[in-house]
């Protein structure tokens, strides 16, 4: 009888059939596609491509964006705190903190700059630079999660009753408000 144990979301190999291939993964050193609708790319290292995370508690993912603007959009972990290296470019960083106060937190960082956004804190990075960025990030979770506020929201299936919203005037004056450029946030490219 052969028994499966699941763990973190994960089967647990059995430790006798562990091989080297379990515990490397090649092609950080890639930069990835950033030309998509919002000029980033997220390539991840965590338990799903190195099986021998699984309980460790690490995960380590590269972000690739494009030049002015490239944007990883506001997201979440709901397992990890994530730690950021910037490793080329510029990028303003920002994360949100929970309700009642709603307080931006936000930095402009260059090379060999680190920053951290706190587990479960809504959080994002836009290059502001006219050249590529790219940063390293470090989640204390073999599988961290993610969610990504607009796809939740506005892209559930079944689709969220819009009734439940205040009128997008409403959001269109709000979003400018908190976001417009000098503000010390990021402009909305067409997210609110």
């Amino acid at each position: 009888m052969e028994l499966f144990i699941f763990v973190n979301g994960t089967f647990c190999k059995d430790p006798k059939l562990a091989t080297v291939e379990d515990f490397f993964l090649p092609g950080l050193n890639v930069p990835g596609n950033t030309s998509n609708q919002v000029g980033s790319m997220v390539t991840p290292a965590n338990v799903q491509q190195i099986p021998g995370l699984n309980t460790l508690g690490i995960s380590l993912f590269r972000i690739d964006y494009a030049p002015y603007g490239g944007l990883n959009p506001p997201h979440t972990h709901p397992h990890a705190t994530e730690i950021l290296v910037v490793v080329e470019g510029t990028l303003s960083v920002s994360f949100v903190t929970s309700n009642t106060d709603n307080r931006l937190f936000n930095k402009v960082l260059y090379p060999r700059d680190v920053f951290i956004f706190p587990k479960g804190m809504i959080h994002f990075q836009f290059n502001i630079g006219s050249t590529n960025a790219v940063a390293f990030a470090a989640l204390s979770s073999q599988n961290p999660g993610v969610i990504t506020i607009a796809n939740a929201v506005f892209g559930s299936d079944p689709a969220i009753n819009l009734d439940f919203f205040p009128r997008p005037s409403s959001w269109i004056k709000i979003s400018l408000n908190n976001f417009s450029p000098g503000s010390g946030g990021t402009t909305t490219r067409g997210y609110f």
